[in-house]
């Protein structure tokens, strides 16, 4: 590789004088003109570093299927036939409580606005960034006066005034400046894509948490139910008792099972004021602010939609936000080695001046007292002693970190989307068999019922049979609320849940 060297001699030179005003003449040679077209020849043709070839190929068996490796297990997997939308998957649990609290998370939640301040923030350095690389300018004007009053040899006065503009333009010879330029954008997009995963989390964590509060508040229902079951049953198990009929141990089992059931309902209304506070602070609100709003006598939960479209693997790589944030941070480390390399090579900078000068405000305007300065200054820092190799290594460690980070990431995400997927389709056949078992203790106590009625059975054999109904229907309930949020976890490892505005 040729280096330029620029004489000495072709440097502006400046000489002034004083007789009767200040006058400043400014001389540019003309190899100084030429050297720095050279330079300008050079400039945008040269950029050291290695170009950025995307992100490397990680798990390529698994991506390559066009269906995920644990939806073929279940026999009513979950459907690939049609690619899932980016935003808004939880309406297809049809519940507009849900809806409201979820579009009220997206515009008030401080962890989304506390992002959108880091998006910001990453634009504005991008956009610092892309001015570093365009011309400096400054303007300066001076007004000074020098006085020798009486008492000395001569009294005598002078006045100078001075306007000027100053610009100066570091010329990006090696691709320095363009290759801090493209970091700055990567790094600005995987702000954004980080942005949109915040998106994603928090849409999930909102459908979760009002699963659980829908559920609790379905579980307190029922167990007020099963709580008046059992004071119906110790109250008839006393009676029996004070007729000799029923023992004094048949009495403390009841009144365990009382007692047993009441602590339920303490602990759900318990679990039920920690879920509204939750979704209070999700939506940017303060505690007890969601209580009257999502205070429900008739709790109604959410149902599953019958078929879930997931797509391919090969498309999780696009949806997943988290992804694309490690690849653009992949994409980021490798622009900062060729940022750091640039520093190998010598900087050109062009330095102008444009002025007018006088010892009188009046003269300023005179074609005499204007100066013009135009240099080209080559600099170069050939005594670095090893500084610019360690940071240009520390660079490429920085990149082989991202890629690391980016496969993690890759194969965090299949592992989330198959097991997710596993679960939903497994957990939906678990609900089928404990709805099952409801249907089954259904007609039993409608048998039962029957027997009482006919005298076959006692109202304590009614009652127990309500009680084993009502467990079964709990023990359903923890079901379709586990198959509900398998659902979510579903939507979020397949990377759903947000869109950025353009």
């Amino acid at each position: 590789m040729s280096m330029i060297h620029v004489p000495s001699r072709s440097l502006s030179s400046f000489r002034f004088r004083l007789s009767g005003g200040l006058r400043l003449t400014t001389l540019t040679t003309l190899s100084a003109v030429a050297a720095a077209a050279a330079m300008l020849l050079l400039a945008g043709c040269t950029t050291v570093g290695p170009d950025y070839q995307g992100a490397p190929a990680v798990a390529a068996d698994a991506l390559r299927p066009s269906r995920f490796k644990r939806e073929e297990a279940p026999t009513d997997a979950p459907s690939a036939a049609a690619a899932p939308a980016a935003a808004q998957w939880w309406r297809a649990l049809g519940d507009p409580a849900l809806d409201g609290l979820v579009e009220q998370a997206l515009d008030e939640s401080p962890t989304l606005q506390a992002a959108e301040a880091r998006l910001r923030s990453a634009r504005a350095a991008f956009n610092a960034q892309e001015a570093n690389g365009r011309p400096k300018g400054s303007a300066s004007a001076l007004g000074a006066g020098v006085w020798q009053g009486p008492g000395t040899d001569h009294e005598s006065s002078l006045h100078l005034y001075s306007v000027g503009f100053d610009a100066t333009w570091e010329i990006d010879l090696f691709g320095g400046t363009r290759r801090a330029v493209e970091s700055a954008a990567a790094q600005a997009q995987a702000v954004q894509a980080d942005l949109a995963d915040a998106q994603v989390s928090l849409t999930a964590e909102v459908a979760s948490t009002y699963v659980g509060l829908r559920a609790q508040q379905r579980r307190q229902a029922m167990l007020q139910d099963t709580a008046a079951f059992d004071a119906q049953a110790l109250a008839l198990v006393r009676q029996r008792r004070d007729q000799g009929v029923a023992s004094a141990d048949d009495v403390e089992q009841r009144g365990q099972q009382a007692e047993a059931t009441q602590s339920s309902l303490a602990d759900v209304g318990a679990e039920i004021v920690a879920s509204l506070d939750r979704l209070a602070l999700l939506t940017g609100q303060a505690p007890g602010a969601l209580d009257a709003r999502l205070a429900d006598a008739a709790p109604v939960l959410p149902r599953a939609p019958e078929r879930v479209a997931i797509g391919d693997p090969a498309s999780l790589l696009q949806r997943r936000p988290d992804i694309r944030a490690a690849e653009r941070r992949l994409a980021g480390r490798n622009a900062q080695i060729g940022q750091e390399k640039a520093k190998y090579f010598p900087k050109l900078s062009l330095l102008g001046n444009i002025g007018v000068a006088g010892t009188d405000p009046g003269k300023l305007l005179r074609t005499d007292s204007l100066a013009l300065a135009a240099v080209p200054y080559l600099s170069w820092n050939l005594l670095d002693l090893g500084r610019t190799a360690a940071a240009v290594r520390e660079a490429e460690a920085g990149r082989d970190e991202a890629v690391a980070n980016y496969k993690a990431a890759v194969l965090a995400a299949l592992q989330d989307a198959n097991t997710s997927l596993a679960r939903f389709g497994r957990q939906r056949q678990s609900v089928q068999h404990l709805l099952a078992q409801q249907g089954s203790t259904s007609r039993t106590l409608d048998l039962t019922r029957q027997r009482r009625q006919a005298g076959a059975a006692s109202q304590i054999d009614l009652l127990d049979a309500q009680r084993r109904d009502t467990e079964a229907r709990l023990k359903a309930l923890d079901g379709e609320t586990a198959l509900l949020k398998d659902f979510v976890a579903l939507q979020k490892s397949l990377g759903l849940g947000w869109d950025l505005p353009t």
